[in-house]
């Protein structure tokens, strides 16, 4: 059964990949990645209903969760935790659950992925509602413990959306919008972190980072509302109120400590005064 799932075909063209130099290893991967960037540019009509329905609960008082195990567990958590200090959200507002939990993030936790009460229970724990989203993301669309996240998604009346690389795979069925991938076989048979794994990645970034500004969290295509929380970042914020006013890098420097460090608030109060 596991050898009817595409993301677990042997890739021909590399069953000699032992026997290759590094040069023609290097290659091959890299020509199989290429092939990623093609499989979601072909379901970018899926993408943008998952962006709509997103956009529709971050812009009420609902929240999103991703889930997910290894790989597709650590894609998610990456991007909910990118969210925070690029666009100024609380954190609360996109959360991630992992198989295994916090620990997964850096090791594999044998048995996570097939585990079907762990993640109902913690999203059960966190209050999952009817004004909520779940982004349920498995490179098979087999993996139990995603499916039984979207099982309680679905009974607790929140909406259900699914990334995975398989579409004739149970999480397709059960989700509302699925955004299948089609990258098939990888390098090295099954090793899904790869190309699928990039097209996971692709699609999480694409999508949030549409949500964002589709809810305003930038302006023109500046981070109006990052959160400088180091020297790299407390710089390109005096850069974006230098560059969007008529301050000077000292005086859009004194604007943010006004402020905090919000660029939000500093751009505000340079609308609310009519100045610039």
């Amino acid at each position: 059964m596991e050898r009817n799932r595409s993301t677990e075909a042997v890739l021909d063209a590399t069953r000699d990949l032992d026997r290759r130099t590094a040069a023609e290893i290097l290659a091959a991967i890299h020509a199989e990645d290429a092939k990623a960037v093609s499989a979601v540019g072909e379901v970018l009509p899926q993408i943008e209903k998952a962006v709509d329905v997103l956009a529709c609960t971050l812009g009420g008082s609902g929240r999103w969760f991703n889930v997910g195990a290894g790989t597709s567990g650590r894609m998610g958590a990456l991007d909910a935790a990118e969210l925070p200090p690029t666009f100024g959200i609380e954190p609360s507002r996109v959360q991630a659950i992992v198989a295994g939990g916090a620990r997964a993030l850096s090791r594999a936790v044998e048995g996570a992925e097939d585990d079907v009460y762990a993640g109902p229970c913690e999203l059960r724990r966190r209050g999952l509602g009817a004004g909520d989203a779940v982004v349920a993301i498995s490179a098979s669309g087999h993996t139990p413990f995603v499916l039984s996240c979207l099982e309680e998604a679905h009974g607790a009346g929140a909406r259900r959306i699914a990334i995975t690389c398989n579409p004739d795979s149970p999480l397709v069925e059960a989700a509302e919008i699925a955004i299948v991938t089609r990258t098939n076989g990888e390098v090295i048979a099954g090793s899904t972190r790869m190309k699928a794994g990039l097209a996971q990645k692709m699609v999480l970034h694409l999508i949030s980072t549409t949500v964002m500004v589709r809810l305003g969290y930038v302006k023109g295509n500046l981070m109006t509302h990052l959160v400088p929380s180091s020297q790299k970042l407390r710089e390109r914020a005096v850069g974006i109120v230098e560059s969007t006013t008529e301050l000077d890098a000292e005086q859009a420097a004194r604007l943010l400590d006004k402020h905090g460090g919000s660029v939000a608030a500093a751009l505000a109060s340079l609308e609310k005064t009519g100045t610039q």
